[in-house]
């Protein structure tokens, strides 16, 4: 038996589902036979692959990732071409403001700069770890990284001024992470998964705190799950915001879009 049919049958037996696709990438990366058999061996323990390579392909570039820090999954892409699809395709006299909340590696704003270089983006996570990763993914493109919780660990001078506001935050209930996978379960910050009883106090916290943040005509973007888009939108509706909800069958990715009402925005 190669080499590479050895390591796809221990990912097999390990349960992986992407066994040649994850054995291709574990030979690539590897600088030494023993580098590959220690990395194989990780992987069939269940650390989480993208921790293994250091990096995870995200809206086609790859993503810098550590251990401890939330990997990013490919069904978000939808929240950053909702997020596009809201900007403009050329560069203003004043560049829009973009904020990824709960950013984690920052692969949500840094997918966004990329295609809109022009826009002005801060980022904010409340785990230090997620905060050094985000700088390294979103500092060389431009953007700013912040650390604290939610909206406090933004600059004061963007109250009022944000035109698209991105969510990536935990929505896992509680009592759900136990039937989550290893890689997740055991690896990801759980801070970075739970959403409380519902999975939905985080969607609660950022609507309620949002207004005072968005621009006149701003945009509130979540991603949630099918299960709890009408949850999640509910929570939206109730502070004010006109809501729409997309679903890609592609990426199996849902985000709840909030646009305020008129006169909502508040200091």
């Amino acid at each position: 038996m190669g080499v590479f049919d050895g390591v796809v049958s221990a990912l097999r037996s390990a349960g992986c589902v992407f066994a040649e696709e994850e054995a291709r990438l574990l030979l690539a990366e590897a600088s030494s036979p023993g580098d590959l058999a220690r990395n194989v061996q990780r992987r069939v323990a269940g650390v989480p692959l993208e921790h293994i390579l250091g990096w995870a392909e995200f809206a086609g570039r790859r993503i810098l990732v550590e251990p401890g820090v939330f990997v990013p999954r490919r069904r978000t892409e939808l929240l950053v071409h909702e997020a596009l699809a809201l900007l403009p395709d050329a560069p203003q006299p004043a560049p829009p403001v973009v904020v990824d909340l709960c950013c984690g590696s920052g692969a949500v704003g840094a997918a966004i700069i990329q295609q809109a270089p022009w826009v002005e983006l801060h980022a904010a996570d409340i785990e230090p770890s997620a905060v050094l990763c985000a700088r390294r993914n979103v500092g060389p493109m431009g953007g700013q990284v912040h650390a604290g919780d939610l909206f406090d660990a933004l600059p004061p001078a963007l109250r009022g001024q944000v035109r698209v506001l991105v969510v990536n935050a935990p929505y896992v209930p509680t009592e759900a992470i136990r039937t989550m996978p290893p890689e997740a379960r055991l690896y990801e910050p759980v801070a970075s998964l739970d959403g409380g009883p519902d999975g939905l106090d985080f969607h609660r916290r950022v609507a309620a705190g949002s207004l005072g943040w968005l621009a006149p005509g701003g945009h509130l973007l979540i991603e949630t799950s099918q299960r709890q888009a009408g949850g999640t939108s509910a929570i939206l509706a109730a502070a004010g915001f006109l809501t729409r909800t997309v679903h890609s069958e592609e990426v199996d990715g849902t985000v709840v879009v909030g646009c305020l009402a008129a006169g909502m925005t508040q200091g």
